[in-house]
């Protein structure tokens, strides 16, 4: 009996499923009659995620082909528009809320940097303006003249 189900390919942890017509007494993932179209569970942006071919599809189940489950939700998936944009319109929210916390955070970011750079810019000027006063004020002690000293105060000699 031929059935039309998902062959798992792709890496650890990463899946990617080929939707093959096949011999039910094969193994999930050994040869195959015909490749049908592919499932990509973890597609990204613009990836494609689903596809199938549909002629091929319905020249298999004209043959007598049994489609498993899992292909039938996957099938009436690709077929009916409205799930599709909903999937779309649920990505799309996501990436938006991924792109607004990495704003978030990029803004915190460069409101620290630019605080620690005020500070360090506050304490160049307070350390000029220090360095400024003691200069002042050793001036001021070098151009004050000294007291003269009246002729009764002095020593006797």
């Amino acid at each position: 009996m031929v059935k039309i189900r998902l062959a798992r390919g792709g890496a650890k942890k990463k899946p990617f499923y080929s939707i093959v017509a096949t011999d039910s007494r094969k193994r999930r993932d050994s040869a195959y009659i015909e490749r049908i179209g592919y499932f990509n569970p973890v597609a990204r942006g613009q990836e494609v995620r689903l596809t199938i071919e549909e002629e091929r599809l319905e020249y298999w189940t004209s043959k007598g082909a049994q489609i498993t489950d899992r292909v039938k939700q996957l099938i009436k998936e690709f077929r009916d528009p409205s799930i599709r944009e909903k999937r779309i319109a649920v990505q799309q929210v996501r990436a938006e809320a991924v792109a607004a916390r990495l704003a978030t955070e990029a803004k915190a970011k460069a409101d620290e940097v630019a605080a620690a750079e005020a500070e360090e810019a506050a304490a160049k000027e307070a350390e000029i303006k220090a360095k400024a006063a003691a200069e002042a004020e050793a001036a001021s002690v070098e151009e004050t003249p000294a007291e003269e000293v009246s002729e009764e105060e002095k020593p006797a000699e």
